[in-house]
């Protein structure tokens, strides 16, 4: 028995039988296909009442959530940058607000959500995997996902350095049955050494091993096309964050920089009110192998209708 199986076997017998929500606030999403919520839409909310939140996401229809850390088994270095970054988001705690895993993962199961799949640090993976690995176990998770790479990249040589330590950690989460996910944020097209950093990950990594998170907003932000991706690299992404842009944003650089992220957050909307193919990204995203799809729309100014809305929107696409 593989040693995610063992663990999760003694954490979570005492809450296998936890009773669903009874009712539904909406149509519920096209049998299949699993809708979910990055909670970065939603920080304040989430700091603020994690139970109540929870239970109004599930309640809206949707299925499945995405965490963001730093969580108690993150490097005390990952806890010290978000502790600078946490007043700018107006929150005062990281995951899980105060309560434990184990208490996490009943919450969860009362408001029938999972967890297929949660955010955390380079710094973290490189130094504290095996720890992070058997906790995150207790969530039944199955991707551990890199948002983004915030340390020099500026050569192929980092990226091929990148490439050896994805294919490493991914490695090492086969033993829990979980896989490695790299996650866009739109640097990755800056042509370095003729080569396109996206497409060198995507065929260098280890496909058994490594997968990835395609964020709709993110790529089109370098002038990339998610529809072309998705059809170029068929069964390498799983994952897909859905936001859309009131107008086509660009970057106004290489696109590394928080600053260059930040400047798109007033362009988001929610998916489906906005310019871009939310109808046509999703379904070449399902004949191309993804599996979940998360609402993502960074720090939501208005979270809880964002989540009605959105919902309201998405299950329309089916």
């Amino acid at each position: 028995m593989k040693r995610r199986a063992v663990i999760k076997k003694g954490a979570l017998a005492a809450g296998a039988m936890a009773v669903l929500p009874s009712f539904k606030g909406f149509e519920e999403i096209p049998k299949g296909r699993k809708l979910g919520v990055q909670l970065f839409t939603i920080p304040k909310m989430i700091d603020v009442d994690l139970k109540g939140t929870l239970s109004l996401i599930g309640e809206l229809g949707y299925q499945e959530v995405e965490f963001f850390g730093p969580y108690p088994f993150s490097t005390l270095s990952a806890k010290q940058d978000w502790n600078q970054i946490k007043p700018m988001l107006g929150i005062r705690n990281d995951a899980f607000y105060g309560f434990t895993i184990e208490e996490v993962s009943q919450m969860l199961k009362d408001n029938g959500l999972t967890v297929p799949s949660m955010h955390t640090d380079f710094d973290t993976l490189r130094k504290r995997l095996d720890s992070m690995l058997d906790e995150v176990a207790k969530l039944d998770t199955k991707y551990l996902v890199l948002p983004a790479i915030q340390e020099e990249k500026n050569t192929l040589d980092h990226y091929k350095r990148f490439v050896d330590e994805f294919n490493l950690f991914g490695e090492k989460m086969a033993k829990y049955d979980m896989q490695f996910v790299y996650h866009n944020h739109g640097y990755e097209h800056m042509v370095l050494d003729g080569e396109v950093p996206m497409d060198f990950l995507l065929k260098n990594t280890n496909p058994d091993h490594v997968k990835f998170e395609l964020d709709i907003f993110w790529m089109q932000a370098a002038g990339a096309d998610p529809i072309s991706y998705l059809k170029a690299y068929p069964n390498s992404y799983r994952l897909l964050h859905l936001k859309d842009a009131s107008k086509e944003f660009r970057f106004s650089g290489d696109g590394q920089t928080p600053d260059q992220w930040m400047a798109g957050f007033p362009f988001m909307s929610d998916p489906g009110d906005g310019v871009y193919d939310i109808k046509g990204i999703i379904a070449q995203a399902e004949a191309s192998g993804v599996e979940h799809y998360f609402l993502e729309r960074d720090l939501a100014p208005n979270p809880e209708e964002t989540l009605k809305n959105s919902y309201k929107n998405l299950k329309k696409f089916g």
